[in-house]
């Protein structure tokens, strides 16, 4: 069932680099994994997704640890060294990054190392998939939330002025262009046709599928203010689904307001399948939906480019429980499921979903605290290397 079900979040077609990945995995050599397990309890839940895919994939991974952080700005001045970048440009074949505590107030020199390395390694996409755990009971949920992940809010272009009054305005710049719009929409319409395929697929298998009719992108802004903006958002978008005959004709397409997007997906949520959106919108209805299927702790994320791929849970570094050994491990090995599929590895990462879910289903009580449970990151570790 479950291969099916989980590569319909596959991550887009190869390109050369992942291409060269899959080689090396299929030739039996060692693919080596960048690991930046970053602050709080990135530094517990990255080591759990090392031993998970440790067990899946016995001597195929090679690991490296590189370094990046708040913590580490703290003690160095520098957030993400030339190294990190450097390393896994030049040997990696995919990474894990855990968290990073980016303080709430302005700190000299400081700037986010995820942010950066997005940029950096033109990781446009951020690919979040929000799901039932396959045999839940109740309104199955299979969203998947795709975020520009360049722009936006997010290209951290801000200044403060002091009025002659002694009053301070800030100032904000907001970078949509109409290159990335487009470049999104077109990964969004891609991963809706494979939905599609995948779907069908399990038709044809006799399984049963909840979604009926044609997969559906939904194109979320808020362009009745911000009409310029938002405006090239969306048009650029809606434009998109007129390039290829196969989007306008297999895939069905709607838009929503952001606020009105928050609103059904929690009222709803069985009604979406793919959205795409901005990079500060597609961060926020991404964190919400977490909340739809129990936890952030259990959504997986992937920060995807044409040429390299990091997984990242969802999740923040949680500095309240970071070292008390309680932190959710299931959104950091489930985004190790999610590397494995860009690596071509789509039978382990199904094992390793299929052992999540089979835990998830054992009941609250052996689940992490956030989930109601009384488990602890290594017993529920544990028990997913047991199901594997």
């Amino acid at each position: 069932m479950s291969s099916f079900r989980r590569l319909a979040t596959v991550l887009p077609p190869a390109t050369t680099a992942a291409v060269r990945s899959m080689s090396t995995a299929a030739s039996g050599s060692k693919l080596t994994i960048g690991l930046i397990p970053a602050d709080g309890i990135g530094r517990e839940v990255i080591p759990a997704a090392r031993e998970v895919l440790e067990a899946v994939a016995p001597n195929k991974f090679g690991f490296v640890d590189l370094d990046a952080g708040f913590e580490l700005f703290q003690r160095t001045g520098v957030a993400l060294p030339e190294e990190t970048v450097e390393r896994l440009k030049g040997e990696c074949a995919g990474a894990l990054f855990g968290a990073v505590s980016s303080p709430s107030h302005k700190v000299a020199g400081y700037s986010s190392p995820i942010v950066a390395l997005r940029k950096k390694m033109d990781l446009y996409a951020n690919v979040r998939p929000v799901t039932s755990p396959a045999g839940a009971t109740g309104t199955p949920i299979d969203m998947l939330i795709i975020r520009e992940n360049t722009e936006c809010l997010y290209v951290k272009s801000e200044r403060l002025e002091t009025l002659p009054d002694g009053f301070k305005i800030a100032w904000a710049d907001r970078k949509i262009t109409e290159y990335a719009s487009k470049r999104i929409a077109r990964m969004a319409f891609r991963m809706a046709l494979q939905r599609g395929q995948i779907r069908e697929a399990r038709r044809t298998a006799g399984e049963k599928v909840a979604w009926t009719g044609k997969p559906r992108v939904t194109v979320v802004h808020k362009s009745n203010v911000l009409s310029i903006s938002d405006g090239l958002f969306r048009e650029s978008a809606l434009a998109v689904r007129g390039e290829d005959p196969a989007f306008t004709e297999k895939v069905d397409m709607e838009e929503q307001l952001v606020d009105s997007m928050v609103y059904r997906m929690f009222r709803e949520p069985e009604k979406f399948d793919v959205a795409v959106a901005p990079n500060l919108y597609g961060d926020i209805i991404s964190d919400g939906a977490a909340a739809l299927v129990g936890s952030l702790g259990v959504v997986a994320g992937a920060n995807v480019g044409d040429n390299f791929v990091i997984g990242e849970p969802v999740h923040g570094s949680a500095p309240d429980i970071a070292g008390k050994g309680i932190a959710n491990p299931v959104a950091a090995i489930r985004s190790a499921a999610l590397l494995l599929e860009y690596l071509g590895l789509g039978t382990e990462a199904s094992r390793i979903h299929a052992a999540v879910d089979s835990v998830m289903n054992q009941g609250v009580s052996g689940l992490t605290p956030d989930l109601g449970g009384k488990g602890t990151t290594k017993s529920v570790t544990d028990a997913i290397l047991k199901a594997l």
